[in-house]
């Protein structure tokens, strides 16, 4: 029986793609192209120019030929949905359907590009291992750019069982909890199924995307997740916790509680494009703290009636907080100034008059030494 996504038969719960997240939203997305004979289909793994897309009648290997922008961010990605030829040889992707979320990040490209890493993600599971010491600054980074992508964010402290202390164990979800305001953390081990079935409980019925470092453990939480061993999983150095790429490329696989899992590789750089929202929401104590400066525009450097000043003075802001946050401030305005013209020269002009205050008051100061 062949399907489309206007035919009695495809209603969305019934649909043979519902699994893999088809919804009453993107069959009426889908629509126009039913009606010129495609069929959509939802993109399971990307390599080389080509991708498998899983359709009503079953996965097909397709061209992405003719969805080439010069855009890279408009390339075709796993967990995008698509409308692909019906029955052509070879199938080509015909054209994207519009995206609900994308997780971005940018690539070490001197142009300044943007990369794609997963679409039409519900949850952002970041995998954080315990084996080695906690990265705090590496959450904070991870979570702007999962805010950033319209997905909800969700902290995952792997390996849990290799801090046996309870007490100790308590402190870290504590400190991450902090660091991710408004976002959920557990504490999963997937080797003695600590925290598997409430992990599996949240992201049930949704489409979620894995991420972490090389070695965070996100292929075996993703087996333990599906059930059985589907991912590669290779063993981390002792020295370090590092671990070797396991999972080479972005797969989208059905979860047999409902809902779809995107794993990807392990990120060896995570860098910002464009995600200032997702910075401010990562740090929303202290975006709270600037609307009571006294000065609209406070750099909460050494302004008086600064309230971000204050409350780094009184403790109740850790010093370690404002600092990330900074860091992570200056690098998104590199990131967009590379891309956006009017910002660069606001940026030169700021630099400009700093520096003419600066020698002002050097030349203030050397007026009062003679």
């Amino acid at each position: 029986m062949s399907f489309s996504a206007a035919s009695p038969e495809a209603s969305s719960a019934s649909h043979p793609l519902a699994p893999y997240g088809w919804d009453e939203g993107w069959e009426a997305e889908f629509t126009p192209y039913a009606a010129q004979g495609l069929l959509p289909g939802r993109v399971v793994r990307v390599d080389r120019g080509q991708c498998d897309v899983v359709t009503p009648g079953g996965t097909v290997r397709a061209d992405t030929e003719f969805v080439v922008p010069r855009d890279p961010l408009k390339v075709v990605c796993t967990g995008d949905w698509v409308a692909v030829d019906a029955g052509g040889d070879p199938q080509y992707v015909r054209t994207l359907l519009p995206r609900r979320t994308a997780f971005v990040r940018s690539t070490s490209s001197k142009r300044s590009e943007g990369q794609i890493l997963a679409a039409n993600v519900d949850h952002a599971i970041i995998a954080v291992p315990l084996a080695v010491e906690l990265d705090l600054g590496r959450v904070e980074r991870f979570l702007a750019l999962a805010w950033e992508s319209g997905a909800q964010p969700l902290v995952v402290l792997t390996k849990a069982d290799l801090v046996p202390d309870p007490t100790g164990l308590s402190y870290l979800v504590d400190d991450v909890e902090t660091t991710a305001p408004g976002v959920q953390v557990l504490a999963v081990s997937a080797a003695t199924g600590e925290g598997v079935d409430v992990l599996s409980a949240v992201v049930s019925g949704s489409t979620s995307v894995l991420l972490g470092i090389s070695g965070a453990g996100k292929s075996t939480l993703a087996n333990a997740l599906l059930g059985e061993d589907v991912m590669e999983v290779r063993a981390t150095r002792e020295v370090d916790g590092k671990g070797r790429h396991t999972t080479t490329t972005r797969n989208l696989l059905v979860l047999p509680g409902g809902g779809v899992l995107i794993d990807t590789p392990g990120l060896r750089g995570v860098g910002l494009w464009d995600a200032g929202q997702g910075v401010g929401q990562v740090f929303a104590e202290i975006e709270e703290l600037a609307e009571e400066c006294r000065f609209h525009d406070c750099a909460h450097g050494s302004e008086p009636g600064c309230a971000v000043l204050a409350a780094l003075e009184d403790g109740s802001l850790p010093e370690r907080r404002l600092e990330s946050y900074r860091k992570l401030l200056r690098e998104n305005q590199r990131i967009v100034a590379k891309t956006d013209a009017r910002l660069r020269a606001e940026i030169r002009r700021d630099w400009r008059l700093k520096g003419a205050e600066g020698r002002a008051a050097m030349e203030a100061k050397r007026g009062r030494i003679r």
